[in-house]
């Protein structure tokens, strides 16, 4: 999977990520409610859908304020937010690259993928 900053990460506090899939877009749908679930149960994360392919995302975790919005295209699943800092910045990165990954994965079956 390739993942790639966005062309649009200008701005110094803006931190994108863009992960193409192969999926259907109902299939990659039903994926990202598993990994909002999963990220809502874990880490008590506020996920909103604010429509049937994007969602806001905001919480806590450590020291870590996280505010951003999540989109879902037919290529690719899109998250846009607040850069966490020069400190964070790199395993924030590394932590949602593999859970995109993860999530994404048409090798693993929708219902293998956690939801704690």
């Amino acid at each position: 999977m390739d993942i790639r900053p966005s062309p649009n990460q200008r701005a110094p506090m803006a931190f994108e990520l863009s992960a193409p899939h192969r999926l259907e877009v109902s299939d990659a749908r039903a994926r990202l409610h598993a990994l909002a679930d999963y990220l809502s149960n874990k880490y008590g994360l506020t996920i909103t859908w604010t429509g049937e392919d994007e969602a806001s995302v905001s919480g806590s975790y450590l020291v870590v304020t996280i505010s951003g919005n999540l989109r879902l295209t037919p290529a690719s699943v899109t998250f846009s937010g607040k850069d966490p800092g020069m400190l964070w910045r790199g395993k924030a990165k590394e932590y949602l690259v593999r859970k995109l990954q993860k999530y994404l994965d048409p090798n693993v079956a929708l219902e293998d993928l956690p939801r704690r």
